[in-house]
């Protein structure tokens, strides 16, 4: 800075007022709370960051997503996991260095709490003996003033006993007005004094509020600045959280962008397939002509599958006729047969 401004700027035209050094005070005042403001800010963003990282990092490895995908997807799918516990740990990692800067911001109004307790002492310290001279500087004047009054009063005694001609009260009257001027002189002297003694005190005082206002002013500086460059600091925290979210993000897109559906699609046939011959069509089947060997329906029932065909046409032959005619010699020799067997023989 080029120049003060505070020393120029907080003064007042009464002696006693501390009205222009009040005013700075309760400005740094608020500036130490708008401090700790932003520290117990800085505290709680931690503490939601932190909060955050923890949840997505017990997201990602507790919760399943897409697990029973299989080939190119899969793997993206892994890829996605991992980022997303990066992502996490990130957070986390975010959570201890705002707190890093918590702690730094409350080390720096301290400190400046500490300096500023150095100056202010002082200025207390000339404050009270400015009030304190001043207080004694306007008693003298007091009595000065007083004295004053009764030398005059003195005098006008003096000059109202002029015709008396009594010597005594005379003499009375003028031993006490010279007493009064003794008096006058004195009090004048001590008053003076007191005079010169304030104007000193309050050329000291002035000088330290100078020196106030200059180092209150240089910390005020320092105290923006820092702050500033802490804020600063933060949203460059929270951008570069953003950047390296989406660069992980990134590694997720490429490789879904590795991810081929023809691909995932052939690897699952060639994982499960069960067979390229479809079943066999359903064939009728007669209840009166019911398939040799028949199969339960739906199963294959294999090539030329022929039906059974009618019963064939018997032919008399001559063995037959032998066959006839022992059949008719055996019935005769059991005569206790009958009956449609023997008919049957006897034909």
């Amino acid at each position: 800075m080029t120049r003060s401004l505070f020393k120029g700027n907080f003064w007042s035209a009464d002696i006693l007022s501390t009205v222009g050094y009040d005013s700075i005070i309760q400005h740094l005042n608020n500036g130490r709370k708008n401090c700790k403001e932003f520290e117990e800010f800085l505290k709680e963003r931690a503490a939601v960051e932190e909060r955050y990282g923890k949840d997505l990092l017990s997201l990602s490895r507790k919760k399943p997503c897409g697990q029973f995908e299989t080939n190119t997807l899969k793997r993206a799918l892994e890829v996605f996991k991992q980022q997303v516990d990066n992502v996490a740990q990130c957070h986390i990692q975010l959570a201890q260095s705002l707190r890093e800067e918590a702690r730094k911001m409350e080390e720096f109004r301290e400190k400046q709490k500490l300096q500023r307790k150095k100056t202010e002492l002082v200025m207390d310290a000339v404050h009270k003996q400015k009030s304190l001279q001043f207080k004694k500087t306007m008693d003298a004047k007091k009595n000065y003033e007083q004295k004053c009054r009764d030398k005059d009063e003195a005098e006008q005694a003096v000059s109202r006993s002029a015709n008396l001609v009594n010597p005594k009260q005379q003499e009375k009257l003028f031993v006490k007005l010279a007493t009064s001027k003794t008096a006058v002189e004195d009090s004048d002297k001590a008053y003076m004094l007191h005079i010169s003694t304030l104007d000193k005190v309050r050329e000291e005082w002035q000088s330290e509020h100078i020196k106030a206002c200059e180092a209150f002013e240089a910390q005020e500086c320092e105290r923006i600045n820092f702050f500033r460059n802490a804020l600063w600091l933060h949203v460059n925290q929270l951008s570069q959280q953003c950047v390296t979210s989406d660069e992980m993000y990134e590694q997720v897109r490429k490789s879904l962008e590795m991810c081929s559906i023809q691909k995932d699609i052939e690897y699952f046939v060639n994982q499960r397939k069960t067979g390229q011959i479809p079943p066999a069509p359903i064939m009728y089947e007669n209840f009166y002509s019911p398939q040799k060997n028949a199969v339960p329906p739906g199963k294959a029932t294999g090539p030329n599958l022929a039906r059974r065909g009618p019963l064939p046409i018997p032919k008399t032959s001559p063995e037959t006729r032998a066959f006839s005619g022992k059949c008719f010699y055996d019935m005769e020799r059991a005569p206790r047969a009958a009956g449609p067997i023997a008919t049957l023989c006897q034909s």
